[in-house]
């Protein structure tokens, strides 16, 4: 999950992190994020398939902004422990 300039969430799957970011922040990526760079990391997770992946990332897709928040918040606090 990306979080961009204006605070709003980008949430995508990618096999190559970095190289995805770097995309995005070139104004290449999606055409959501590129009037809203730059964009950072806030949250993410490791999925043993492609299947897997593209699931959840429809699952988080559906969250509310309330609930991307909290994920995002959750993912600081370990990120600190």
């Amino acid at each position: 999950m990306l979080q961009c300039a204006d605070g709003t969430y980008y949430i995508g799957c990618t096999n190559d992190l970095e190289a995805r970011i770097r995309t995005h922040n070139a104004g290449k990526g999606a055409k959501y994020t590129m009037g809203r760079r730059p964009v950072a990391v806030v949250y993410r997770e490791a999925a043993p398939s492609r299947g897997d992946a593209l699931r959840r990332e429809r699952e988080l897709k559906r969250l509310s902004r309330l609930q991307k928040v909290r994920l995002h918040r959750r993912a600081e606090m370990n990120a600190r422990d």
